[in-house]
């Protein structure tokens, strides 16, 4: 299987499956004399991790990091980081009746037709816990962003929408509620909406927005490897994800010109940045800000006709313990993503400086 490696200069592999010993990953490239905070880092890993709440899977899982190499007296060695994140709580059981069958929008079909075989415990390698090594580099990469503020929160679960702009929240009580959404008083909505979908056997979806700032003008590389279409790539291999919009987005397509265009201030800001902080696939030093859609989680605790491997219609339940919304927990997997593609695009930059 290929695919498992991100980045360029700053790269992270990753390993392991959803009920496999565990997970992991190695990162590369990560300059040396980097002071971590592995507190920081675990800290990720806990906005990230199961049974965190009432509106995640009740999966218990510690999600401590442990780290193998790379790190030395609190500080980055220059060499490949090793990291090992340990299954403590499977429950492979819970997956026997899909053995040999298809659950619908799973990946369990596309995998089992090109490899021949599959893990069909949990998804294997295909199940979103695979993002916990994600979160680790992402956090590493944000300690080395030294001034970049990386700010990712809930802004719709189903039709529940944030309408205020983000210049008008403060981004930071987020981190007070369970739904990670920045106005308390929707995100208590979006929360009972939750549960009432739970109890309802079913799931819904909803959009994590990011919002990156003091980001330095110049990191991206044309013409393929713009900015914003690394930071597109990046949302868009995480698991659930179905649309990624930066700026205006959509919405600007239905404006005109002479309201779409951003005007210069004399120190080279912009009065306006529908632009999202990135022009020509370049960073302009204006705040970076994009908007990631995820899909209601395919398995649901209702019956669903689907087939089976011989081609039969068969009915099937979902079992075991499942997010009926992923939006809370994606919030510090999209960070992380986009921690990393800042992080190799400003190593990217620095090496094409020293060129210069």
């Amino acid at each position: 299987m290929a695919g498992n490696s991100f980045g360029n200069l700053f790269k992270l592999s990753t390993f392991g499956e959803s009920h496999g010993e565990a997970l992991g990953g190695v990162i590369d490239g990560c300059p040396a004399g980097i002071s971590l905070d592995l507190s920081k880092i675990q800290l990720d890993l806990d906005r990230r991790k199961p049974g965190q709440s009432a509106i995640v899977t009740q999966r218990k899982e510690p999600d401590e990091v442990r780290f193998l190499s790379g790190i030395f007296e609190g500080k980055t060695t220059g060499t490949p980081i090793g990291f090992i994140i340990e299954n403590t709580n499977q429950k492979s059981h819970d997956y026997s009746h899909i053995k040999d069958s298809y659950r619908p929008s799973h990946a369990d079909y596309v995998y089992e037709k090109k490899y021949g075989f599959r893990d069909y415990r949990g998804g294997g390698r295909s199940s979103a816990r695979e993002t916990a090594s994600r979160v680790v580099a992402g956090a590493v990469a944000k300690q080395m962003l030294e001034g970049v503020k990386i700010n990712a929160f809930v802004s719709s679960v189903g039709n529940i929408h944030l309408e205020k702009p983000y210049t008008e929240l403060d981004l930071a009580n987020a981190e007070t509620n369970i739904v990670r959404c920045p106005d308390t008083d929707l995100a208590a909505k979006m929360e009972n909406y939750i549960k009432q979908i739970r109890k309802e056997g079913d799931t819904v979806g909803g959009v994590v927005t990011c919002v990156i700032q003091n980001v330095p003008v110049g990191l991206g590389e044309p013409v393929f490897d713009k900015l914003h279409a690394e930071l597109g790539k990046a949302m868009l291999s995480i698991n659930a994800v179905k649309g990624f919009e930066y700026g205006s987005g959509f919405p600007g397509a239905e404006m005109k010109g002479s309201q779409h265009n951003d005007l210069y201030n004399a120190d080279g800001t912009t009065k306006t940045n529908y632009s999202g902080g990135i022009q020509g696939g370049i960073s302009n030093g204006m705040d970076i800000y994009f908007r990631v859609a995820f899909k209601p989680v395919a398995t649901i605790m209702q019956t669903q006709k689907t087939i089976d491997n011989k081609g039969e219609e068969v009915e099937m339940q979902g079992k075991g313990r499942h997010d009926p919304c992923v939006v809370p927990r994606a919030v510090p997997i999209v960070e992380a993503m986009a921690a990393l593609v800042l992080a190799d695009y400003t190593l990217i930059n620095n090496s094409y400086l020293h060129k210069r």
